[in-house]
C-alpha cells in the first residue's frame, strides 16, 4: 500500500494550480486581483487603486471594474471547484491541461457605490455539469453582510484536455 503524500506537498500543489489559473488571465493581473485560499475556499481580493475609480466626485469604483471583479471571482471559483479532485491525485494536473469556463451570460446587481477601498468577493457554484454551470458571487468591502454588488453567471464548461 502506498503512503499518502505529506499535507505540505498537496498544499503546494493546490497553491501552484491556483497561481497558474490566475496567471493564465492577464486581465486579473491588470486589475490587481488576488486570491486568498483557505482549504477549498477562495476569497477574491481587489486591492484599491486610484485607476479603479469611475466617478471621482463621489468617489466610487467604476461599474466595469466591479463587474470584471465579480466575473473573475466566479470563473476562478468554478475552475477551482471543477479541478479540485484532480489536485488530490498524485502529480496533480499540469498547467497546460487547464481550460477556463466561457461566460454565456453574466448579470450584475449594483447594490450601492463601491467605496475607494479594498473589495472582497466569494463565489458559490450553484450547479456544475459537464457542459454548463451556474455561479452566484457576492462582493463586499468592510462588512460581509453589507454587499455592494452581487452577480449570477452561466458558463460553458470546457472539455478536459488530457495529455
Amino acid at each position: 500500500m502506498k503512503r499518502p503524500e505529506p499535507v505540505q506537498v498537496i498544499k503546494q500543489r493546490r497553491d501552484a494550480l491556483l497561481r497558474s489559473l490566475v496567471e493564465g488571465v492577464p486581465y486579473i493581473g491588470f486589475l490587481g486581483i488576488q486570491f486568498d485560499r483557505r482549504g477549498d475556499e477562495l476569497t477574491a481580493v481587489m486591492p484599491f487603486n486610484d485607476s479603479l475609480i469611475g466617478n471621482p466626485l463621489l468617489p466610487a469604483l467604476h461599474g466595469g471594474a466591479t463587474a470584471a471583479f465579480l466575473e473573475v471571482a466566479a470563473i476562478i471559483e468554478l475552475a477551482w471547484t471543477s479541478l479540485w479532485d484532480g489536485m488530490e491525485a498524485e502529480g496533480g494536473l499540469a498547467p497546460t491541461q487547464i481550460r477556463l469556463p466561457k461566460t454565456i451570460d453574466f448579470t450584475v446587481d449594483y447594490l450601492r457605490a463601491g467605496l475607494p477601498r479594498d473589495a472582497y468577493a466569494r463565489a458559490r457554484v450553484n450547479r456544475s455539469g459537464r457542459r454548463y454551470a451556474s455561479v452566484h458571487v457576492e462582493a463586499w468591502q468592510d462588512n460581509r453582510s453589507r454587499l455592494f454588488a452581487q452577480a449570477t453567471g452561466h458558463f460553458l464548461m470546457p472539455t478536459l484536455a488530457i495529455g
